[in-house]
């Protein structure tokens, strides 16, 4: 398993992943401890399940737990694909991720969006005016935002294009109205190629916490994450009847299951979607409010 992990693991991961340190640090943590010896031939459901109860019982939340079992399963896919010799299954089929139920939902109402927008455009940091609608209006993360250049949007075609997405990957962003706006009335530097740069240095800011902490504290949403403001676009889609598939391919999810977190109805939305069912059946059920008290109770009966 080590050898395995060394000579062909890391290497490819290193290759395309963004985040593989977080890799090395479950391997070197938690699953080369327990399976560094072992032939790869040898590892067990009944192992993986023991190492996924193992890290619960240890005081982890669920999501600690299944990380270990996603990683896992994707090391033996990858054995099974490169045809490693002697490995002919993957033991963690089969074997189910616990559910989490720490996961944070939180998305903005308009009246919320646009407190926000009025704190961040009264900010000492001029550019937060920009970034933080642009966060809003097309479903980006934050450094795919801040990292952005120039040239990666084609007004023409209205398609921002990201290099290098969390997946490894180059994906398309839609340009809506909104975002053509703040990109064509924002500052710009002729000689600069980063779109929402530091005025100070010329180059993408390394953190805006303390700005956007401060802006949202006076928007009296402090517990607001730039995060939520990627949600809350989803959830804006979602609540004007767009499909998850559509949705899906706006955020760049590989996914759907990915996609469905963020699926969420606004109880405006689902008292609507009911009372369609009264209108198609022409109201037909609603009480006599002309009969009498008699007849209202025989009529409930």
């Amino acid at each position: 398993f080590a050898s395995f992990i060394e000579d062909q693991y890391l290497p490819y991961v290193k290759s395309y992943k963004r985040s593989w340190d977080t890799d090395v640090s479950l391997l070197k943590n938690h699953l080369l401890p327990r399976f560094s010896n072992r032939y790869m031939d040898e590892i067990t459901r009944q192992d993986i399940v023991k190492m996924h109860s193992d890290r619960k019982a240890s005081g982890a939340a669920a999501g600690s737990a299944n990380r270990l079992l996603i990683m896992m399963r994707y090391i033996f896919n990858l054995a099974m694909r490169w045809e490693v010799p002697g490995i002919k299954a993957n033991p963690t089929k089969g074997v189910p991720l616990m559910e989490e139920n720490n996961k944070k939902e939180r998305y903005l109402s308009v009246d919320e969006a646009q407190r926000l927008y009025d704190a961040v455009c009264k900010s000492q940091n001029t550019m937060l005016q920009y970034i933080v609608p642009m966060l809003i209006l097309t479903g980006a993360r934050k450094r795919e935002v801040l990292d952005a250049k120039w040239e990666d949007f084609d007004f023409t075609r209205r398609i921002w294009r990201i290099p290098m997405s969390k997946s490894g990957r180059a994906r398309h962003v839609p340009l809506s109205d909104g975002a053509v706006t703040v990109l064509t009335t924002m500052p710009r530097k002729s000689e600069c190629e980063w779109a929402f740069a530091n005025p100070e240095t010329g180059k993408p800011y390394v953190s805006i916490f303390y700005a956007w902490n401060t802006a949202r504290k006076n928007a009296g949403l402090a517990e607001v994450r730039l995060h939520d403001l990627r949600h809350s676009f989803a959830s804006l889609l979602i609540n004007s009847g767009r499909t998850l598939y559509e949705v899906q391919h706006i955020l760049g999810h590989t996914q759907v299951k990915t996609t469905q977190r963020y699926a969420h109805l606004s109880h405006d939305t689902l008292l609507d979607a009911t009372n369609s069912v009264n209108t198609a059946l022409g109201g037909m059920f609603m009480p006599m409010v002309s009969a009498s008290p008699a007849a209202q109770v025989q009529l409930v009966q």
